[in-house]
């Protein structure tokens, strides 16, 4: 594992329990970075990203204890059911869409007042190259990350000029807990839409998500990183 210059960094990242988060948190925490995880599993942090007061809460609670935040990994997400728009239940439809894209978009509101104070953040979105190309019979997935895409367009240039940078990656499917939740046929047809003929591990998701958490990450914002084993297009 490549060493990262993050000495001294704050770090913040959802759903860092497990999978591609927990890959993320090891890395940045190997790179010299002091991490907070706010994760509903969490035994010192336990925050529903969806949950408005509860976000404020913590990122009051981190800025108090830990005096800032530097960098911000929104990763926390879930999959939803896998079946047609017609038959989507609307709760899971509203459930993913909370999670998956407003739940950025309240961490992001809660500690981007802070970055911006403070002259310097780094935020990194974990979305999804199914937000790009779509997933028949996962709608609400597809919709929440192209969702997520856009919306760190949005901030990434609302925020240029201040010292924060946003930015989002794509990976294609990674083999982790979230793939359990969609059945057996649609993990095998994320599979075949790769023509490495492979999953993305989650460290070759961290090891690009961290990059762009640090300052040598310093002219790009607002941008979408690929890493889908060849899947991508665009």
């Amino acid at each position: 594992m490549n060493q990262l210059d993050l000495k001294g960094r704050i770090a913040v990242v959802t759903g860092g329990r497990i999978g591609i988060g927990a890959a993320i948190v090891q890395r940045l925490e190997a790179s010299g970075a002091k991490v907070r995880i706010w994760d509903v599993g969490s035994k010192d942090d336990p925050v529903d990203v969806a949950d408005q007061k509860a976000v404020e809460r913590a990122a009051a609670r981190a800025i108090a204890e830990l005096g800032r935040i530097d960098i911000l990994v929104n990763n926390a997400g879930i999959a939803g059911p896998t079946m047609p728009v017609v038959e989507y239940p609307v709760d899971e439809w509203k459930r993913v869409i909370d999670v998956d894209l407003n739940g950025p978009f309240l961490c992001c509101r809660a500690v981007v007042p802070h970055m911006a104070k403070a002259g310097y953040g780094r935020i990194v979105n974990i979305a999804s190259v199914a937000g790009k190309e779509g997933n028949p019979n996962a709608a609400a997935y597809a919709a929440a990350k192209g969702g997520l895409i856009a919306f760190t367009k949005a901030l990434g240039k609302e925020l240029a000029k201040t010292g924060v940078l946003v930015n989002c990656i794509t990976p294609a499917a990674a083999q982790t807990a979230i793939l359990d939740q969609v059945t057996p046929e649609f993990a095998q047809f994320m599979l075949s839409k790769i023509p490495m003929g492979r999953f993305v591990k989650v460290d070759e998701i961290a090891a690009m998500a961290c990059w762009l958490a640090t300052e040598d990450c310093s002219f790009t914002t607002a941008g979408v990183f690929d890493i889908s084993g060849g899947r991508a297009t665009y």
